[in-house]
C-alpha cells in the first residue's frame, strides 16, 4: 500500500519525519530524500526548521526532482496559536517559511492551548510562556478546541490547506470533534509502534473515515537522545523482530516499519542518514505473515514515550496530562 486516502486526496504512506533534524542538515537531506523517492514530508512550526525545509523543497524543485503537485507536505498548528484570530496567521507563517502556496495537510499539533506569543517576540514559541522568568512554566489559555477547529476549517475555505486533522487526540476528543466539525477531520496523527499499538483508537478513527499516521514508528529510538528512553528500550534487538527480519531478508527496522504499514497506518520515520533514507522506504517488496503481525502486536505494553503528563512536568514545570 504505497498510498492511503486522506479526505479527498491520496497521501504516500511513508513520509520523512523532520522532528529533531538540525537546520544545517535539512536542505540537503530533503533533496536526497526526494532523489530516493520520498514524496511525503512531515513538518511542524515547533520543529524550528521550516525555513530550512523550504530551502530543501525549493532546491529539489529547481533541479526538477519533482513538481509541487507531486509532493505531500504536512505541517502543524502550534499550541500558542489556538485562538481563532491567530490560526490563519500561524498557517501563513508556516507557508512563508516553507515557500509554499498551500499545505496538503494541516494538523492541530496537541490538544493543549497555551497563551499567545507574538512572532516578533519568539518563533517558534515552544512551551514556556516566558523562558527568562525566575520559575518559567507553561501558561494555559483555555480555548475551546471547537473554536480552534472552526478556524482550521476557514483555512480550507481560503485555499491555504487542502486537508485538516489532529494530532495526539484521544477517543473522547475524536467523538466530540465529529459532533461539531463542519469539515470532517481527514487525519489522526498519533504515537504508535509495537509497544503502543493503540488498536482501539485507530479502529475508532478509521470508523470515522479518518486516516491514521503513526509517528515514532520505531518506538524508543527518537527519545534516547532526549533522556526519555534508554538503549534497553529498543525493539531492534528483540528475538521476535530479528527472526522476522532474517526470514524476510530485511533489517529489524524495516520489519517494525512494515508492521505499521500492514496494519493500515501511514508512517513517518525520521533519519538524517542517506543509507537509512532508502532503507526506510524499501518496504513494499515483502510482507509479514499473519503470525508475525500478531506476535509483534502482542509486544504491546501501552508504553508511551511522548507523554505530556511526563515531559511537561519534567521539562516545563507544568503537570498537564492529556491521556488517561
Amino acid at each position: 500500500m504505497n498510498q492511503i486516502k486522506v479526505g479527498n486526496s491520496m497521501m504516500p504512506s511513508v513520509g520523512l519525519g523532520l522532528w529533531k533534524i538540525d537546520n544545517n542538515q535539512v536542505p540537503d537531506l530533503i533533496v536526497k530524500a526526494l532523489e530516493a523517492g520520498y514524496r511525503h514530508l512531515d513538518s511542524a512550526a515547533d520543529y524550528g526548521n521550516e525555513i530550512a525545509v523550504g530551502k530543501g523543497i525549493a532546491d529539489a524543485l529547481s533541479i526538477g526532482l519533482c513538481t509541487r503537485e507531486d509532493l505531500w507536505v504536512t505541517s502543524k498548528l502550534w499550541n500558542t496559536f489556538h485562538r481563532p484570530q491567530h490560526v490563519r496567521a500561524a498557517c501563513e507563517r508556516t507557508l512563508s517559511d516553507l515557500g509554499l502556496d498551500y499545505l496538503d495537510l494541516y494538523l492541530i499539533h496537541f490538544p493543549i492551548s497555551l497563551k499567545y506569543v507574538d512572532f516578533a517576540e519568539r518563533y517558534p514559541p515552544e512551551w514556556f510562556f516566558d523562558p527568562a522568568a525566575a520559575n518559567p512554566k507553561m501558561e494555559i489559555d483555555p480555548v475551546p478546541l471547537q473554536d480552534t477547529w472552526h478556524a482550521m476549517e476557514e483555512l480550507v475555505d481560503a485555499g491555504l490547506v487542502k486537508e485538516i486533522g489532529v494530532c495526539n487526540y484521544n477517543s473522547g476528543l475524536l467523538h466530540d470533534l465529529q459532533a461539531y466539525a463542519r469539515i470532517k477531520p481527514a487525519m489522526l496523527q498519533i504515537e504508535s509502534h509495537p509497544q503502543l499499538t493503540q488498536e482501539g483508537l485507530i479502529r475508532l478513527a478509521l470508523s470515522y473515515g479518518m486516516a491514521v499516521t503513526a509517528f515514532s514508528p520505531l518506538a524508543s529510538l527518537s527519545y534516547v537522545s532526549l533522556g526519555m528512553a534508554g538503549e534497553e528500550d529498543s525493539l531492534l534487538g528483540s528475538d521476535l523482530i530479528r527472526a522476522a527480519a532474517e526470514r524476510a531478508s530485511k533489517s529489524p527496522a524495516q520489519v517494525l516499519l512494515r508492521w505499521g504499514l500492514q496494519r493500515g497506518t501511514a508512517i513517518i520515520p525520521k533519519t538524517s542518514s542517506s543509507d537509512r533514507l532508502q532503507e526506510n522506504l524499501d518496504l513494499f517488496d515483502f510482507e509479514l505473515t499473519q503470525e508475525e503481525m500478531s506476535a509483534i502486536s502482542a509486544l504491546n505494553q501501552n508504553r508511551r514515550y511522548n507523554d505530556p503528563a511526563v515531559f511537561c512536568e519534567a521539562a516545563f514545570n507544568t503537570f498537564y496530562p492529556i491521556y488517561d
